[in-house]
């Protein structure tokens, strides 16, 4: 499938999505939101690809949403219709990722602002390149986060950083957003790639079952209680039990080498 502004590619089963208007800063204007909303379904649902790769095309990784198109849009009287209508497919995109089955990893190749840092935020996992900077904009412009960064800033940085990162817009580095605990490493920005294909590969080669059931646990359990949670695992345990992954596993670990894990 043809996207308009985004590029996608399989490989080593590892789809990467390439956020793709270099010009803007990957901001998210024209048929960005819904290209990666369906980038995202179709590659949850494709049986070769076990990991998801997300990044920006050119200098940025996202720069949030599209100002000088709200601008524009303002000046036509077109801003409030248009906030609207995206709304929808802003929220399902960010649903679809937390409900995709597949880990997703955000490769940050630069700015990461505004939207563009909650989208970020919206992976499991995010690799920075030294050279990447992540703010909370939306007050700058007289916003309040959309995105969801409003849910996962203050799960990942605790609420008093959060209000502050929001409430000034103040923009940090990759290595203060390492000591946030933001992100998972921060690599040379030639570099950045290929520590995420080394991350995403790792993933790639292990049970995809049981996988998608930690990520579902994972995501789960801080909204339920610890009875929720251990309900849970149990569970996922029974339904990963009964598959030849885990059986692999088990044999893999007598017989003293690698599993092989083939998703049934």
């Amino acid at each position: 499938m043809k996207y308009e502004c985004l590029l996608y590619e399989v490989k080593d089963r590892i789809a990467t999505l390439t956020l793709n208007r270099p010009d803007r800063l990957n901001a998210l204007g024209g048929t960005l939101r819904e290209d990666l909303y369906a980038a995202v379904i179709a590659a949850g649902a494709d049986p070769d690809v076990g990991v998801i790769v997300i990044t920006g095309a050119g200098r940025g990784f996202c720069s949030g949403g599209d100002v000088k198109s709200m601008s524009e849009k303002d000046q036509a009287g077109q801003s409030s219709t248009t906030n609207e209508r995206m709304a929808p497919v802003r929220d399902r995109c960010v649903l679809a990722m937390r409900d995709c089955p597949k880990p997703i990893i955000a490769a940050v190749n630069g700015a990461a602002a505004g939207a563009g840092m909650n989208l970020a935020l919206a992976c499991d996992m995010r690799i920075a390149s030294s050279s990447a900077k992540f703010s909370q904009a939306f007050v700058k412009r007289g916003l309040a986060p959309d995105w969801a960064g409003s849910y996962f800033l203050p799960r990942v940085v605790g609420s008093a950083k959060a209000c502050e990162l929001i409430f000034t817009g103040d923009s940090i580095d990759a290595a203060e957003a390492l000591r946030l605990g933001i992100v998972n490493s921060v690599v040379a920005p030639e570099e950045l790639m290929n520590a995420a294909y080394m991350l995403a590969r790792k993933i790639a080669a292990g049970p995809p079952v049981a996988i998608a059931l930690s990520k579902r646990a994972i995501h789960k359990n801080p909204d339920g209680s610890l009875r929720e949670a251990l309900e849970f695992e149990t569970y996922a345990q029974i339904i990963c039990k009964d598959t030849e992954d885990s059986k692999e596993g088990v044999k893999a670990f007598v017989e003293k080498r690698a599993p092989v894990f083939r998703g049934r």
